[in-house]
């Protein structure tokens, strides 16, 4: 029977601590609420990831390059960034339960209820309304305001033969779902803060725990992290932890321009650690505290930032899908309204259980942040381009346009063990019999083979050593001996090894091995000199990249 989509988090959550891959941060302290630390396996697991997108995106491309800037920054970076100011999310408690929340996630959990409707529509009217909603949402401020009075007066009347869904039971409630979004929007862009707590009030949206409304005001809380930098409190100045990597690309612009003589269109790429302090951080290593992102920001010339953002766009996607994800597990997500920095973003969004979620974003920054950096420290951020123009004139002197990638590296850890734990059922009609199997690609898998001495004596064990130390150069190989030759496999299956290699008394014989495949369970006999060929062919990176 297929798990439920909750049961199949739980499963990931559980094996991700039993098998080393995940522990809570100073669990024998009761944890650290939204911190998690990366175990033997874990650690392993994710360096993989790590690699497999520096390699895609430095080494296999000439034009970026990558570098690793400092946590913390001077205090004027995120003044510029807008950080100081505008890093805030709007925050409500419930006065019976005292658990705080986020006010537009509270709201955007009652627009899903709303829009659950949906679900009685036929799918042709399914597609009408959202083609409708998408037109309200591509208005103006001042249209959709107007739009939200007729809508409040009763004056914004459908017309059935241009909306056949008006003719839906559930279109009441789906309508009041989209009114909620656009009204939610508006008061979100305008900081308006009373007009959220208003909206959760009017819509009778009520606390997951106490099951009561008995809410305060909405209040915004700064997501930045800060501390004292200097060695005595009195002369200390206060600096962040960085909130995103990014800003550490941008103002280091200049210096990797020049040193590295790079030519536009080019990119620097950044994996780092980011720190927000999260209100409410849920859904396991989803989103954290303490996090790391890897990101590359791609420098164009002003007017082929569109082109590069669909370039770029599509390039991601591809990245992703290499691994074997089924296609349909993506999708992208086109942003309606922008970050008023961008003028185009799209994230990738991939189907855990709890639904689609963004897992990297795909942003055209225009030359805000270069500008911005500019502007607060007084320092040209100007690339200088002698390539001629249509009209045979240099480009000369410009601040460049800016596409950025941004993925979560936690999340796509989360998407790959998501992606490849499944439970196998190996029963026959003789008895029943399952296996725990972690589906990794074999490029992404924390070990490579596993080296097995049938038993503990005549010289088997020696032999295996001598294998293992063959191998352990270019692969990641573990040496056990312990337990049945059954049990061994079902251990290598649940963590993710794509070989087992088993040592018997024929291999002293004649210098062969039985060398066993993690997703077919085929046992093949094979030369130990044909060993690091079998082995390379599935686990290089060039199964990936090429």
């Amino acid at each position: 029977m297929a798990k439920s989509n909750d049961e199949q988090f739980k499963n990931v959550i559980s094996h991700a601590k039993e098998y080393g891959f995940v522990f809570q941060s100073s669990e024998i302290y009761d944890g650290l609420s939204a911190v998690y630390d990366y175990g033997q396996l874990g650690a392993e697991l994710k360096n993989n990831i790590k690699t497999y997108w520096w390699k895609a995106m430095v080494q296999m491309h000439e034009n970026i390059v990558g570098i690793d800037s400092a946590i913390f920054m001077h205090p004027k970076v995120w003044k510029a960034s807008g950080h100081v100011d505008g890093f805030n999310d709007p925050m409500i408690d419930n006065k019976d339960s005292k658990k705080r929340y986020r006010a537009d996630q509270l709201l955007e959990n009652k627009i899903d209820e709303l829009y659950s409707e949906l679900a009685n529509f036929s799918e042709a009217n399914q597609a009408q309304f959202e083609k409708f909603q998408q037109g309200i949402l591509a208005l103006s401020d001042e249209e959709q305001a107007a739009w939200i009075i007729g809508f409040k007066n009763e004056t914004e009347i459908l017309d059935p033969s241009k909306h056949p869904f008006v003719e839906e039971t559930s279109w009441r409630f789906v309508r009041k779902g989209l009114a909620l979004e656009v009204e939610m929007n508006l008061a979100l862009k305008a900081e308006n803060l009373s007009q959220l707590k208003d909206l959760i009030v009017d819509y009778k949206v009520i606390c997951p725990i106490s099951k009561t409304s008995n809410w305060t005001d909405v209040r915004q809380f700064n997501l930045m992290f800060s501390t004292q930098f200097g060695a005595m409190a009195d002369g200390s100045e206060e600096v962040y932890l960085r909130p995103e990597t990014a800003q550490g690309i941008f103002v280091n612009f200049l210096n990797v321009q020049k040193t590295g003589r790079m030519k536009i269109p080019f990119g620097i790429a950044q994996i780092g650690k980011a720190f927000r302090n999260e209100v409410i951080a849920r859904q396991f290593i989803m989103r954290m505290r303490e996090f790391e992102q890897m990101e590359m920001q791609f420098f164009v010339r002003p007017g082929e930032d569109k082109k590069w953002f669909e370039y770029w766009k599509e390039a991601r996607l591809k990245w992703h899908k290499a691994l074997g994800t089924p296609p349909e597990k993506y999708r992208y997500h086109d942003h309606v309204k922008l970050a008023h920095y961008a003028n185009a973003a799209t994230d990738i969004e991939f189907e855990f259980p709890f639904g689609f979620k963004e897992v990297e974003g795909i942003h055209s920054r225009t030359d805000f942040d270069l500008s911005q950096h500019q502007e607060y420290s007084g320092k040209k951020m100007q690339y200088f381009d002698s390539d001629l123009d249509e009209n045979g004139k240099p480009y000369g002197n410009y601040v460049p346009y800016v596409i950025e990638t941004s993925i979560g590296l936690d999340r796509m850890f989360l998407l790959t063990m998501i992606n490849a734990l499944e439970e196998e059922d190996l029963s026959t009609a003789e008895k029943q019999d399952s296996r725990t199997l972690l589906r990794l690609h074999p490029a992404l898998a924390p070990i490579k083979a596993a080296i097995f001495p049938l038993t503990k004596k005549d010289g088997l064990p020696e032999k295996a050593r001598e294998i293992m130390d063959s191998l352990k150069l270019d692969f990641n190989c573990m040496y056990e001996e312990k337990d049945a030759i059954g049990k061994r496999y079902r251990r290598q299956d649940a963590i993710g090894t794509p070989f087992c290699i088993t040592v018997d008394h024929q291999t002293l014989e004649d210098n062969t091995v039985t060398i066993r495949h993690r997703d077919t369970m085929e046992q093949q006999r094979i030369e130990i000199k044909d060993l690091h060929f079998t082995i390379d062919s599935k686990v290089s990176w060039r199964t990936l990249l090429t």
